[in-house]
């Protein structure tokens, strides 16, 4: 019997979680279900953690043995400067175009005025009265906005981001696992190191990373092999838990987001894959689909890398040398979704305060989402503390509460980004692949 493709196994599962947590809210209420509905929640936020958490756990295994296996063994190390010249020229060119995009689509459809042309008064009341916002939800928002410097302006925290490159200690910052930034420029290094030690260590050492890596890929095989089952206990607690209730009113603004995303993703990106990779982009699309399908369903970029990584190289005949380089890069750097968003939802916030946001101001957003959106971590919510960050040197007041109510809804948005961060990083490494002159398994 032939066995079912992985991401039809995912899509399965994301669908019945969805069903079984509208079941569950329509026939016990939040707040009033028995004993054994909360524990079946307990049992899938477990699950769902374990999974989440035996994925990255892999990271920095995966990032360390690829990179150095696949980069160590190259005679030309002084390719790494062209290679990384256009790793990051593509990656910021791609967020700055989804950007504007942003821009363009919350300007025109305004979704934080109501129909009189006047902020939306509505949507203020709730801003102000933390409608649909938990305890939980605030506390996000608190831990994020302890996070934003007072009085030092965005550079300040643009800053951190160089130091994280270069961490005091290379095991603190794999630990950690917030940033695989540190961690992908040590390998970096180290495996330039080993292309300068005499032929014969140099041999011995690529070959113990690679064979780590060949292990490395059989542990994320098995890990794979829970996808369906972890989605499905990722999935239920949260459908359930978030329910619509809000949706109705920020309407607007989630149709604001989701449309933008789908054209970076289904217009924007295509365009350039067509155009200047000269590559099909469904063809790319089908052979990555595992990969958007599984960060739709974590919300983590990073959690979904080990995937990302065999998409690309297996499906799409991307080589390991501009895999291993291009895509833990994009896992810190390119965020094409949450530049995105974080634009929208600081316009948006700023029509329904009714602060007027003129070209100086909206240069400063798109600059500011630019920037941030670069070293965010790939986990989910982690657009919070830039959301705060721009509002707050925007001038624009009731930041804390605005983005709780955000965030009540920003579940599904963030899964939604997500999936578009992981397809630009995919793009790109297309893109840096061709400009190497590689042929690809997806070509014609």
């Amino acid at each position: 019997m032939k066995r079912i493709a992985l991401h039809w196994q995912i899509l399965a599962a994301l669908l019945l979680a969805t069903l079984t947590a509208a079941a569950f809210r329509g026939i016990f209420p939040e707040g009033e279900q028995p004993a054994f509905i909360k524990g079946a929640l307990e049992l899938c936020k477990l699950i769902g953690d374990l999974f989440l958490r035996a994925l990255k756990m892999i990271i920095v295994p995966l990032i360390v043995t690829s990179v150095v296996g696949g980069i160590a063994g190259l005679k030309d190390a002084d390719g790494f400067g062209r290679l990384g010249l256009k790793t990051m020229g593509f990656y910021m060119s791609t967020g700055l175009l989804a950007i504007l995009l942003g821009l363009f689509l919350v300007t025109i459809i305004q979704p934080g005025y109501g129909p009189d042309g006047l902020p939306n008064q509505q949507i203020a009341d709730a801003f102000a009265h933390k409608t649909g916002v938990t305890e939980g939800d605030m506390a996000k928002v608190a831990a994020a906005s302890g996070n934003v410097p007072e009085g030092k302006g965005i550079w300040a925290s643009i800053s951190g981001i160089f130091r994280s490159m270069l961490p005091e200690n290379i095991f603190a910052a794999a630990s950690s696992n917030e940033s695989v930034l540190g961690v992908l420029v040590f390998s970096l290094i180290f495996a330039v190191a080993v292309t300068r030690l005499p032929q014969d260590q140099s041999v011995q050492l690529r070959g113990f990373f690679i064979a780590a890596s060949e292990a490395v890929g059989v542990i994320v095989h098995w890990i794979m092999a829970f996808a369906p089952i972890g989605v499905y206990a990722l999935i239920l607690p949260v459908v359930y838990q978030t329910g619509f209730g809000l949706f109705a009113n920020l309407g607007k603004y989630i149709i604001t987001v989701i449309l933008a995303l789908a054209i970076h993703s289904m217009i924007t990106m295509p365009l350039i894959l067509a155009f200047i990779a000269r590559v099909n982009p469904l063809r790319h699309f089908r052979a990555v689909k595992e990969a958007l399908i599984m960060a739709f369903s974590t919300s983590s970029s990073s959690a979904t890398l080990p995937l990302t990584m065999e998409c690309v190289r297996d499906n799409v005949g991307v080589s390991q040398r501009v895999t291993s380089f291009t895509l833990p890069i994009g896992t810190s750097i390119n965020t094409d979704g949450t530049a995105l968003y974080e634009c929208v939802a600081v316009m948006f916030v700023a029509q329904v305060m009714g602060v007027h946001m003129g070209f100086a101001e909206m240069f400063f957003v798109v600059v500011a989402a630019l920037l941030t959106s670069v070293g965010i971590a790939g986990v989910p919510h982690a657009s919070l503390v830039a959301i705060l960050l721009i509002l707050k040197n925007s001038g624009v007041p009731g930041a804390e509460a605005a983005v709780g109510v955000l965030l009540a809804v920003d579940r599904f948005l963030d899964m939604s980004r997500t999936a578009v961060n992981v397809f630009g990083d995919t793009c790109v490494a297309v893109l840096v692949a061709r400009s190497e002159g590689e042929k690809l398994a997806i070509q014609e």
